[in-house]
């Protein structure tokens, strides 16, 4: 089916835009919904030429090697845009792309966003620096796979989703409002699960870990010190 306005204007890199940029780009885009589980998009799939976004839920993006081994890149809530290569490169996909909840994916035709960009350069500027900002946290994670301990990605990964998805406070102290399943900090951190298991364990001082992934954060500048490689008593 065809995107609403509403749904139009709640992309990241179209919000903003006047009424009449929106009506023009509509006949142009097409909204389907995926179940928790479904693939959108294969590893090595030929993309059509057009711009991939998320409407609502959440989506995973992970790549698996000849190993077998999954590493999941990152999880993208509403509004976020990804597939770039079916718009700036060869038109493959690159990565796998699961439905992490119930969602909504628009896809915009490539020509028609074009146009747009010609009438409102914002767009572009908007799209580069999503993807740039991609491109920084890929080199953050081969950085430090190669040369930080699992701890300290581990501890950084926690504190990355508290930024990103946000906490709730409670007597206990912050609580993530995502939840990260012991297989998910795992494939995100490039460890085995029986090491995740371990780690988190040997931070019962610092977060505490509850069936169903709810992670609560005790003690933040501690957590910070370990992200940071500061702590001695590292693992």
């Amino acid at each position: 089916m065809q995107a609403s306005l509403e749904q139009i204007s709640q992309i990241t890199v179209f919000a903003g835009l006047e009424t009449a940029n929106t009506v023009t780009l509509q006949p142009y885009t097409q909204v389907q919904r995926y179940r928790k589980g479904e693939i959108i998009l294969h590893e090595g799939d030929r993309l059509p030429a057009k711009l991939y976004a998320v409407v609502s839920g959440l989506i995973q993006v992970s790549k698996t090697a000849t190993t077998g081994k999954e590493t999941i890149f990152r999880v993208l809530a509403a509004g976020e845009i990804f597939a770039a290569p079916a718009l700036l490169g060869n038109g493959i996909s690159p990565a796998t792309v699961t439905a992490e909840s119930d969602c909504e994916i628009l896809t915009l035709e490539r020509d028609a966003l074009l146009k747009a960009i010609q009438e409102n350069p914002e767009i572009a500027l908007r799209m580069l620096m999503v993807f740039n900002s991609r491109i920084q946290q890929l080199h953050e994670i081969v950085h430090g796979l190669v040369s930080e301990r699992a701890i300290v990605r581990l501890a950084k990964l926690i504190e990355y989703f508290a930024g990103e998805s946000g906490t709730d406070l409670t007597p206990q102290g912050e609580c993530l409002k995502v939840r990260l399943s012991y297989y998910r900090m795992a494939r995100s951190s490039g460890i085995t699960y029986e090491e995740c298991v371990r780690l988190i364990k040997s931070l019962k001082s610092v977060i505490t870990y509850e069936r169903g992934g709810k992670i609560t954060i005790l003690d933040g500048k501690k957590l910070n010190a370990i992200a940071s490689g500061l702590d001695s008593n590292l693992i």
